[in-house]
Parts: C-alpha cells; sequence; structure tokens
C-alpha cells in the first residue's frame, strides 16, 4: 500500500498562486460570499448533472435536448427534446419541466423515460412523443419508491405506508411505517424493498411509542410550541422494530416471524432473486454478534442462519447481500473479520458443516456456506459499483493505493483483481447497465473534477472526455495546500495531516495556527481529491493570514478496524491524545507561533474542540465547538452504544469522557454555538455543559441559532462562518 513518506522532506504540495504584484493587479482575496455554499457569489466546481446511462449509451442532459453518447466512439444523437416532453405533458395537463437533469432511463430495451413528477411518476417514449403510463400517488407523500419492473410505487403519508392509491397501513401516533429506522446506522437510509419483480414490498414498522419524547421548542410561534422528537438516549428503552411483507396481488401482509424485537435491530435487507426469500442481518443491541437470517416469504418464518460473526468490541454490517447478475445461487457478504472490509462470495447450493473459526480482530464467524474471500489485504472495499455479468466480474471502489485515494477496481469469482482506474486521485464511478462501460468522475490534488466515459476494460485505451472543470477559484488568490505524515500517541500509526498556508507565507514571520477537527467514526477530513479536500473556511482563514491544520486521528475512517476501534468505550480520548501530537508536531515548524493556536469543529468535531481546549488548556488558546457531544450518555442509542457501550456497562467510560467533569480546566476562550432545534445532538449538550461552567466559575461564550437543526443552512451558513471568524480574529489573531 502506497503511503507518504514520514521523512521531514517528503511533503505533498500544491504549488500556491504567487502574490507578485502583476498576480495582486489580476486576482483579489477571497471572501466568505465566495466559499461558503449560500453566499452570493459563491464557486461551484463545474459539473455535469444528471449524467447517466440508456443501456449501454451514455446520456447527456443539455439545456433543450438529451444526448446520447456512444462510448465506443463518442458519436452523439438527440435522443429527445425539452420541447417534446414538455409537449407531451401539456397535453395530459402536467406540469412541464425546467430541466432535463432528474429523468431515470431504466430500460435499455425501450426508447421509454421515467419522469418523477409532484404528484406521480410517469412514463414517456421519445420515440412516439407520447406518455404511455402514469403511476398516480397521493398528495402530501414522501419516502418515495418506484419500481421500474412492475409500475407500482411504495411512498409514505404522516407516519403510514401507500402502495399506489391503497393505504398499507393505518397506525397510531408513536409507529412509523416504512421510513428509514435504527437511527440511519447501519447503513440504512429507506424503509422500503421492492422485490426483483415488484410483486411483493419489503417495508420496516418502527415502534416508538415507549420512547421518551426529547422537548425540542419551536420560537416561531406567538407562545412557543414544543415539537418534540422521539430521541432513545445510551442505555434507556429503545423503539422496536418489525419487518413487513405487503403482497401487491392480494392486499395482505405478513410479518417476519422474528421472535421479541427488543433491542435488536434489523438491517441490510436484500431479496432472493427468485422472490421467495428475504435476507437481513441481524444485531444484538450490545451490537457485538451479527447473524444473516434467511426468511420464507410465505410464512414470514425463519428458514435458516446463514452466516454469523461476533467480536469483543462491535461488528458493524453496512452493506445488504448482493446476489451474482449471472448466477442467482452465489452472492456477495462483506465483511471486516479479517481487519478491513472485504468481498466474500457464498454459494448457496453448497452447504458446509458449520464450525466457529477465530477472525483477525479478536472475535468469531462460522459459515454454514461455502464461502470465498474474493479481496483481501491491508486497504478496504469502499463501496459495490457493480457487475460486468459477460466477463464476470466485480466492480467496486477501494483504498488499494492509499487510504486517502478511492481507485476502481474489478475482481473476479476466482479472486483475480484488476485496477481500472488510479491516477492517486478519488474516483466515482457509474456503470452502463452491462458493465462495460464506466462514466468516471474524479478530482485529484490539482484538478476540481473530470468526467470522463471508457470501456473498463479500456480496450485500445480510449476514453471520451466530457467535462475537464476550470479551477473555480482561478480569479482568487489561493493559499498553498500541504500533506504529509505525523506518528500516531501510540508511537507506531501514521497519521495523514493537511496544512493550508498563506499565499504569500513568509517562513521567516510567525503564524497563528487553527486546528480544524472531526476525528470521530465514518469520516475523513484529507482525500487526494482537489485540494485535498481542504474546506472552503479552510481556505478562507489561511488568506487571513493564519495556518489551518487537519489530522486524521485514530478513530477515523478507511483505515481499517484496529485503527478505527482504537477509541473504543473511551470517544474522545484517544483521539485528543493523536490531535495533541499534531499541535507538538506544528510546534516544531519555526513559522508556527506556538501561543496562537485555536481548535474548531463541528458535531463530533465539537466534542473533539471541547475536550481538547479542557484536556490540553495550555495547549489551545482559542476554540469554537459547533454541536458538540458533551456527554455520551445524552446521545442516541444506536452510535453511541456501539462505540461506547451502555452508561451501565461502561460507567468508568462514560465518566472520563464526559466533559462536564472537565469544565474547571478551562483556560481559554471557548465559543460554543448549537442549533436550538437539533435532533441529532440535542441541546441538552450545550446547556448542560454552560451550567457546568458557571458551577466551575469559568467563562465560555453561547451562540444559537434558532429554527436551525444540527447544522446551518442556506444564508445563515455564511452568518455561522463569519461568527466563527470574528471570534478566532478576536482572541487569536
Amino acid at each position: 500500500m502506497k503511503t507518504i513518506s514520514k521523512a521531514a522532506g517528503a511533503i505533498v504540495v500544491i504549488a500556491a498562486l504567487l502574490t507578485t504584484n502583476v498576480m495582486a493587479q489580476e486576482k483579489r482575496m477571497p471572501t466568505l460570499e465566495d466559499l461558503i455554499p449560500g453566499g452570493e457569489s459563491y464557486r461551484f466546481v463545474e459539473n455535469i448533472y444528471g449524467l447517466t446511462w440508456w443501456g449501454d449509451l451514455c446520456v447527456k442532459p443539455e439545456d433543450n435536448r438529451l444526448v446520447s453518447i456512444n462510448p465506443k466512439d463518442g458519436k452523439e444523437n438527440t435522443l429527445a427534446t425539452l420541447e417534446d416532453i414538455n409537449g407531451a405533458l401539456e397535453k395530459e395537463g402536467l406540469n412541464k419541466l425546467r430541466t432535463l437533469t432528474s429523468l431515470q432511463f431504466p430500460w435499455a430495451d425501450k426508447t421509454q423515460l421515467v419522469i418523477r413528477a409532484r404528484n406521480n411518476f410517469i412514463v414517456y417514449d421519445w420515440t412516439t412523443k407520447t406518455i404511455v403510463k402514469q403511476s398516480v400517488i397521493k398528495d402530501r407523500a414522501a419516502s418515495t419508491d418506484y419500481n421500474t419492473e412492475s409500475g407500482h410505487v411504495a411512498y409514505t403519508i404522516g407516519n403510514n405506508l401507500y402502495v399506489d392509491d391503497k393505504a398499507v397501513s393505518n397506525e397510531p401516533d408513536g409507529i412509523v411505517v416504512g421510513q428509514s429506522v435504527h437511527r440511519n446506522e447501519f447503513g440504512i437510509n429507506k424503509g422500503t424493498f421492492w422485490s426483483p419483480k415488484g410483486n411483493l414490498l419489503a417495508f420496516y414498522r418502527m415502534d416508538e411509542s415507549m420512547v421518551v419524547e426529547y422537548p425540542l421548542v419551536n420560537i416561531n410561534a406567538r407562545e412557543a410550541e414544543l415539537t418534540p422528537v422521539r430521541y432513545p438516549m445510551a442505555g434507556m428503552t429503545s423503539h422496536k422494530v418489525t419487518v413487513g411483507i405487503y403482497n401487491v396481488a392480494s392486499g395482505k401482509t405478513i410479518y417476519l416471524d422474528a421472535g421479541d424485537p427488543t433491542d435488536r435491530y434489523f438491517t441490510n435487507i436484500s431479496w432472493a432473486p427468485d422472490e421467495k426469500s428475504l435476507y437481513l442481518i441481524e444485531l444484538n443491541r450490545d451490537q457485538n454478534h451479527a447473524k444473516l437470517c434467511q426468511y420464507d416469504v410465505e410464512s414470514g418464518k425463519l428458514t435458516g442462519i446463514i452466516y454469523e460473526e461476533t467480536n469483543p468490541k462491535y461488528v458493524e454490517p453496512e452493506n445488504p447481500i448482493v446476489f451474482l447478475p449471472w448466477d442467482n445461487t452465489k452472492f456477495i457478504y462483506q465483511s471486516q473479520r479479517d481487519g478491513f472490509n472485504h468481498l466474500y462470495l457464498m454459494d448457496t447450493k453448497v452447504a458446509v458443516k458449520p464450525e466457529k473459526h477465530s477472525s483477525a480482530t479478536g472475535g468469531t464467524y462460522t459459515e454454514t456456506l461455502k464461502t470465498t474471500q474474493l479481496t483481501k489485504g491491508n486497504w478496504l472495499v469502499q463501496n459495490i459499483v457493480g457487475y460486468n455479468a459477460k466477463a464476470r466480474e466485480i466492480i467496486f471502489t477501494s483504498t488499494q493505493y492509499s487510504p486517502n485515494e478511492s481507485s476502481i477496481e474489478s475482481v473476479n469469482t476466482n479472486g483475480q483483481i484488476k485496477t481500472i482506474a488510479n491516477n492517486g486521485g478519488v474516483h466515482q464511478p457509474l456503470l452502463s447497465a452491462s458493465g462495460s462501460y464506466v462514466i468516471d468522475r474524479y478530482s485529484t490534488p490539482t484538478q476540481p473534477r473530470e468526467i470522463e466515459v471508457y470501456d473498463i476494460h479500456r480496450k485500445n485505451n480510449k476514453s471520451i472526455r466530457l467535462l475537464s472543470a476550470d479551477d473555480p477559484y482561478k480569479d482568487l488568490i489561493i493559499p498553498q495546500v500541504e500533506t504529509g505524515v505525523i506518528t500516531a500517541a501510540d508511537g507506531k500509526t501514521d497519521l495523514y495531516y493537511r496544512m493550508c498556508k498563506p499565499a504569500d507565507f513568509d517562513p521567516s514571520k510567525k503564524y497563528p495556527v487553527i486546528v480544524y477537527v472531526y476525528g470521530g467514526p465514518h469520516a475523513q477530513m484529507i482525500h487526494n481529491g482537489y485540494l485535498y479536500d481542504a474546506r472552503s473556511w479552510d481556505l478562507y482563514m489561511a488568506s487571513k493570514g493564519y495556518i489551518m491544520f487537519t489530522v486524521d486521528n485514530r478513530g477515523s475512517s478507511n483505515r481499517g478496524f484496529e485503527f478505527e476501534s482504537a477509541t473504543f468505550r473511551h470517544l474522545g480520548v484517544e483521539e485528543s491524545k493523536d490531535q495533541a501530537k499534531g499541535v507538538e508536531f506544528l510546534k516544531t515548524l519555526p513559522y508556527v507561533d506556538a501561543n496562537r493556536i485555536g481548535v474548531h469543529g463541528w458535531s463530533f468535531g465539537g466534542h473533539m474542540t471541547t475536550s481538547l481546549m479542557l484536556r490540553y488548556p495550555d495547549l489551545f488558546k482559542v476554540g469554537v465547538a459547533g454541536g458538540p457531544v458533551i456527554d455520551w450518555q445524552f446521545y442516541e442509542v444506536m452510535y453511541g452504544e456501539r462505540y461506547m457501550d451502555t452508561p451501565q456497562a461502561n460507567p468508568d467510560g462514560y465518566k472520563e469522557t464526559n466533559l462536564r467533569n472537565l469544565a474547571g480546566n478551562l483556560k481559554g476562550h471557548l465559543l460554543v454555538i448549537h442549533g436550538y432545534q437539533d435532533e441529532t445532538c440535542v441541546p441538552q449538550h450545550t446547556l448542560s455543559f454552560m451550567k457546568a461552567c458557571i458551577d466551575a466559575r469559568v467563562y465560555p461564550d453561547l451562540f444559537l441559532y434558532p429554527g436551525h437543526q444540527h447544522n446551518m443552512v442556506g444564508r445563515d451558513r455564511v452568518h455561522l462562518h463569519e461568527k466563527i471568524t470574528r471570534y478566532f480574529e478576536d482572541y487569536l489573531k
């Protein structure tokens, strides 16, 4: 695996825009309006929106037409025009389209596309220029799920589920049907799952009636109103989830006979190709024992436990099984059991005697089917992109070349891996229907965005370039961005850092430094994308004379199970040690003013900011903590208990990480910012911390954003960054 050298001189640098007299006349310094989403002059990186596939033809929306591009030779043809589509819509009394960027092309053998309108899904045939089908849904529909095989559509209104025009559920308050459950953990982002042919619909039913309502307040009314949310906190009573299956033809629903759903998670739902079985991964509340379960669709009975995995820390299933399109008897399962997320091929036709094996992560696994590990190594599979049935290959993205990169790979069922695209950047591929071609969106440290179309086997090594984006900051004076490696607090682990320096950086001067931190699971701040993923605010502050520094500490993602789970049961402690090591590194640099170091972060980064100000009060002079977790017992069950266990099982860990207990250590200036309607990290965190500070006779600052949840959006996001900037200007500059 490629890594950046530890040697002091081995720093990767993006050349700054030199601030010579000539350039100073041509360029100007950036403003928040230029750099922050919601700003009046915000700079977007060029893109092609709505780029997709119709079979193996690339479809590119333009202002007034849809263009097909043949990936073999680059020839273009007009499929349809906006005028023709709107003419057909107008004949049916339907609203016209403004753009052509949100269309689906699900049928490779039909000249038809799908339009998502306000209250229906519309099928348009561009050969006949007519509307051939409509799937009408009711007003106020949400969570829509359209099946292109059957034309049926599932959706929710309020807490209930509908299919086409029929109600599937009629539940009282406190029960939610057809929506995402378990607070979107475990890879869950929806609540309905169509069978392959669209005859059956699996769905979640979540009973929250036993969960305490958390009292958020809406201040827009003359008399402030309670707008409570069901929020199960760590160690407290959680909701109960069951899985139903609705038969569209009969109108009947059955529920899986999974027993008492108390303190269990039902995740990663998937269908067998023949629609006779439903698979899901069940997880216990401790989140250290996962079971791949198979259920009979007609009876709802459990027919087998296909695979089990345990771990003394946690098991984290985030991906459903996927059957091979060329062999309905085999499917892919993803697991971290060897220390990194990899692909395992399971054969439903070849049973094996169940035997418990030890895993590389200190746990166990038990297989009941013949299993072949397809990928392996000290790198991880990020996403399965799709399949090439003809070549019998699985296409995926991985960190094979660097944890900061995302390359495109293929693997066959014999475990032979080939690299499709790796140029030191970050790739986001979209496969054609056959899996023979790819739309490859990627960026590199020096290139904001490239979009190419090519054969995945690189025949003739040809590609069709659709976009090479201009530098969105070409008229601005942008700072230098560097990356390098330091050693973690454990004395052995490499940590990647990013540093932004003023464009007119002078090594003979002393600069204040702001450490931007997140540091939590499932997040990584440094990639080999454009400007190494330097945040817009980082660029802004560097342009104002600060050095901006970020390090991905142990506990962050894309480095494997050992790296990420090093923080288990004491979130924020090991991470803070690594961040302190980053400051030690900064203090060795002759151009860093060791007496002017600040820190800023949001959410988990807000926790880290507060933790660093309190655990290392002599290192940090100023901090701005946004939406911080202060006490993990106030955080929700699924995320909190996975990484901390319950307060009852881990009282010492909860005490150690409760930042209220450290409030008296505050020496520097600390601003805490919170959205007043935050449903993710409830305001109790910040308010209880303020009380602890009052009791300890220390004096942080507080700023609330009424009407906002876990982050600020729209124009208020510019206001937020101006507020943060002013605080550092007042106390650090």
